[in-house]
């Protein structure tokens, strides 16, 4: 089937969208996560983080087909932005806008299938099956012409989504993330002794800096997370991003959404010291999405920040209370977020990513696919270098 045997709409805000149906196509994909709920996107609209004010316009494409009794059915979609800029995509782009203006040519507005400020990898192409993505592949590609705009850029997709890109002629762009795997463990001490001897006691020791400073981790999931908790963590959310000299992304009215509207996919840490509260650690899970023993549930290391100073507590509260979370709780896999090397010593493993881009301008396309060649072997070598490198015991292996 072709984008011409269904109907196509174009949909300017996530709330035009039928929640129902949208969440539902999302679950039955090879890649899902919560970052592309109904709810998650609603709250990044109305909050007013990601909307035209901020460089984030909202276009959603809607594939539909009717059914026997002539009833449309949503059958494809995709969360698409016109992008005014290249902040909070994580996969960087500047050097093709800055070539795009040395030449005259307008790079902004862009086409953009990405949940904002979310590097998760996952399903962006949501679809029936493998002919309704194609479809609404086409349908995208013809609607960015349409528009003449001057690319499309699909980040962090899954591997059915790659697979339809790279048929369909786009060009691929891969990057690393580090991850880690739950083999099975029954306790963290016994995922420690999964590790080399070196990385074992590197952990024990900054695990214990944190308890010889008095710190002690209170977790609450979902309800048990109190407003006043919220408002510490937003606290210090903030402090971080201001510290490097830059606004926060996400406002406090998106997580009043997010504690109101998903509230079990998120579980939090706080560092307390002499009964006060002094660092926070926000992590996603997936498990609030309809359970199927096929897709692993997983837990997504988000947002940090802290009001004072303590050695290690970063690695305390990002990896090895949510990693001992994990075991606890069955959860197969946690994901680090973007970039980052020096998590492979705390057990989280390089993962390669994929984008996909198509550029209007045929002479720029030729340009960036031949970079991207020359990154794509760097990228090879970057994963077989760090493969050399695993803290994991010879005799151990993960699965994956």
């Amino acid at each position: 089937m072709s984008a011409a045997d269904y109907v196509i709409r174009v949909l300017n805000s996530p709330l035009e969208l039928d929640a129902h149906a949208w969440n539902a196509l999302l679950c039955a994909q090879s890649q899902p996560n919560p970052f592309l709920r109904h709810e998650y996107l609603a709250a990044l609209h109305t909050s007013g983080c990601a909307v035209p004010q901020t460089g984030w316009t909202p276009r959603f494409l809607t594939l539909w087909q009717r059914d026997a009794s002539g009833e449309l059915q949503l059958c494809a979609a995709c969360a698409l932005y016109l992008k005014t800029h290249s902040q909070g995509e994580y996969v960087f782009d500047w050097a093709w806008a800055k070539a795009y203006a040395e030449h005259g040519l307008a790079y902004y507005p862009k086409a953009l299938a990405a949940v904002p400020f979310t590097p998760v990898p996952g399903s962006r192409l949501l679809a029936v099956n493998g002919a309704a993505r194609a479809a609404l592949l086409h349908a995208l590609l013809r609607w960015c012409e349409e528009q003449q705009l001057s690319s499309l850029h699909l980040l962090f997709i899954a591997a059915d989504d790659e697979a339809v890109c790279a048929q369909a002629g786009l060009m691929l762009r891969h990057n690393v993330q580090f991850h880690w795997n739950n083999d099975g463990y029954q306790d963290f001490d016994q995922f420690l002794q999964a590790l080399t001897q070196d990385k074992r006691k590197k952990i024990r020791q900054e695990r214990r800096k944190v308890s010889d400073a008095g710190v002690l981790i209170r977790a609450a999931r979902g309800t048990e997370i109190r407003a006043e908790d919220w408002d510490f963590f937003y606290n210090c959310y903030e402090r971080t991003y201001l510290e490097h000299g830059n606004a926060p992304y996400l406002n406090r009215r998106f997580f009043e959404a997010m504690a109101h509207t998903m509230a079990p996919n998120w579980l939090l840490f706080v560092a307390e010291r002499d009964g006060r509260p002094i660092a926070a650690s926000l992590i996603g899970l997936s498990d609030a999405l309809p359970l199927d023993s096929s897709k692993p549930q997983v837990a997504y290391g988000r947002y940090w920040g802290a009001l004072e100073r303590v050695d290690c507590l970063h690695f305390e509260l990002c990896y090895y209370q949510p990693l001992e979370w994990c075991i606890a709780h069955g959860v197969q896999r946690f994901e680090g977020g973007a970039q980052g090397e020096h998590k492979m010593a705390r057990a989280l493993l390089p993962v390669k990513t994929s984008s996909a881009h198509w550029l209007a301008h045929p002479a720029f396309a030729d340009a960036v696919q031949r970079f991207l060649e020359r990154e794509g072997q760097g990228i090879e070598g970057y994963l077989d270098d760090l493969e050399q490198r695993s803290p994991l015991r010879q005799s151990h292996t993960v699965e994956k």
